[in-house]
C-alpha cells in the first residue's frame, strides 16, 4: 500500500496535498468509491491545491470538466457514472485529456477501466462507520 489515510471532511485540504505531493510526476488520478463516499469533495480540495480559479463541481451530465488554475493551466475533471457504455470515453477524446500533461481526476474509472492510462495513480475512497473517509492508494 503506497498510502492510507483516514480523516474526516474538515482535513480534505491537508489530505489532498498529501497525495498530490506524494505523487509529484502523476497527473491522472482515479477516484473509485461509492455514491456519496466524497470522490467529488476530494478532487474540489486537490484543485484547490493546484490554485484552481474555476469553480469545482461534478461534471455528472457532461462527462468531463474543464477549470483554469491561476498560472492558466487546464485541469480536466471526468465523471464516468452517466457513460451508457464504456466506448464513450475515446468517443468524447478522452485520450487527448489522459496524455496531454495536465492533471486528470477521474470518478467512476471502474466504468471504463479498459482505457484508463495503466499509470494512472487509483484512489479508493470509502466511508467508515463513524463517518470518517478512508483513503488507499495500492
Amino acid at each position: 500500500m503506497l498510502y492510507s489515510r483516514i480523516a474526516n471532511l474538515e482535513e480534505l485540504d491537508e489530505v489532498a496535498a498529501e497525495i498530490i505531493n506524494a505523487f509529484p510526476e502523476q497527473r491522472i488520478f482515479a477516484l473509485s468509491g461509492e455514491m456519496g463516499a466524497g470522490k467529488t469533495t476530494l478532487v474540489q480540495a486537490m484543485c484547490r491545491q493546484l490554485k484552481v480559479t474555476d469553480t469545482v463541481n461534478s461534471p455528472t451530465f457532461s462527462i468531463v470538466n474543464e477549470y483554469l488554475t491561476s498560472g492558466n493551466q487546464p485541469i480536466y475533471h471526468f465523471d464516468l457514472y452517466r457513460l451508457r457504455k464504456p466506448e464513450e470515453l475515446p468517443d468524447i477524446g478522452a485520450e487527448d485529456y489522459f496524455y496531454s500533461g495536465s492533471y486528470c481526476f477521474i470518478e467512476w474509472p471502474e466504468l471504463a477501466e479498459q482505457y484508463i492510462p495503466e499509470d494512472a495513480v487509483v484512489l479508493r475512497v470509502k466511508v467508515s462507520e463513524n463517518g470518517k473517509r478512508i483513503f488507499t492508494i495500492n
